[in-house]
């Protein structure tokens, strides 16, 4: 099963058990890590460590190599990096949208610069490790419960799925609404991916999408779909190097291959990268952001790729929304993948 332990790998306190919510040894608010609870997944070259709060990726490495931004486990993760966000990704706009009965409802402020409700509710809960749901050294399910709020008042079972094999790490992630009322629903996944030596500026990205989504500058608020080749060097259907370009947009009108997945591919110079996947169906949009941040030591160290169910603050537009009847569930998943 997947090792799931309390402590920092420079400490000799690690337990591998068949169910590690009830076998992994007894954690207080002084002994458990700051990132939650860690489960460590290996297979083959790739091993991937989860963090309990926000069933957040924290580390995914290739023979060593990093494939996404890491953080230590004892550190508040940083910039979102890694996290599920749910009930909604991205942004709604002023936090306020209206329910089904014209109710106005008002999400918590959580991009304060902004004044926006941002990336969800589940970011920051911690997860358990389900041991119905972990077989082997490889696989891992971590379950959480959404309750009701004010701005939110709708329960949901969300239970995200990590597996590596040979073609990477599949995350899956399914939420069920298992109380009243039809409740608006998105999901992504906030990697930051890593291409190899350097940072965004000296890799090539390779982006299968058509249009993109224009925001204002200073607070982005969506204001309308336009096609890439309507804004200078948004094109990148075709590979090319990112420079010193500012991202920070979701695009859609994604192209898919045979099989109906779309691949982001991400490029260092000597020719090993990072491969992100996904069924256009399940996730018709991905926003992409350079990393751009004021720090010198945060600055454009990863990609951010995040395939998404619904455009941002699609709880007031309703494009692509999800909407979850009592009972009702819906899956979406993506693999992070090397390439050698």
């Amino acid at each position: 099963m997947p090792e799931t332990t309390s402590t920092d790998s420079s400490t000799d306190a690690q337990t591998t058990a068949d169910a590690p919510t009830t076998d992994a040894p007894t954690t207080t608010a002084a002994t458990l890590p700051v990132s939650g609870a860690r489960t460590v997944l290996e297979h083959g070259p790739y091993r991937a460590e989860l963090a309990g709060v926000g069933a957040t990726l924290r580390s995914l490495t290739h023979d060593g190599r990093d494939l996404v931004v890491p953080f230590g486990l004892d550190e508040v993760r940083p910039l979102y990096r890694g996290a599920l966000l749910a009930p909604w990704p991205n942004r709604v706009v002023d936090g306020s949208w209206e329910d089904d009965d014209g109710v106005e409802r008002q999400l918590p402020i959580t991009e304060v610069e902004r004044g926006h409700a941002l990336h969800g509710l589940v970011q920051w809960s911690d997860w358990d490790v389900d041991a119905a749901g972990s077989e082997g050294p490889h696989r891992a399910s971590l379950v959480t419960t959404l309750a009701p709020s004010d701005g939110y008042p709708f329960r949901l079972e969300l239970r995200a799925t990590y597996e590596l094999g040979d073609t990477g790490l599949v995350t899956t992630v399914t939420a069920t609404n298992v109380g009243q009322g039809t409740a608006p629903y998105g999901v992504a996944p906030h990697p930051y991916l890593v291409a190899g030596e350097g940072r965004v500026d000296d890799w090539s990205l390779r982006l299968p999408a058509a249009s993109y989504l224009e925001v204002t500058d200073d607070r982005l608020v969506p204001t309308g779909v336009h096609g890439v080749t309507e804004r200078e060097g948004f094109d990148f259907r075709e590979a090319r190097v990112v420079g010193d370009l500012f991202v920070d947009h979701a695009f859609t009108e994604i192209e898919g291959g045979p099989d109906g997945r779309a691949t982001v591919e991400v490029v260092a110079g000597d020719g090993r990268g990072v491969a992100m996947s996904w069924a256009v169906s399940e996730l018709p949009w991905v926003q992409v952001h350079t990393g751009d941040r004021p720090e010198p030591e945060l600055d454009r160290l990863g990609l951010a790729v995040e395939p998404m169910t619904c455009p941002p603050d699609a709880f007031t537009s309703g494009v692509d929304l999800v909407r979850l009847a009592p009972g009702e569930s819906h899956t979406a998943s993506w693999t992070i993948a090397a390439i050698s």
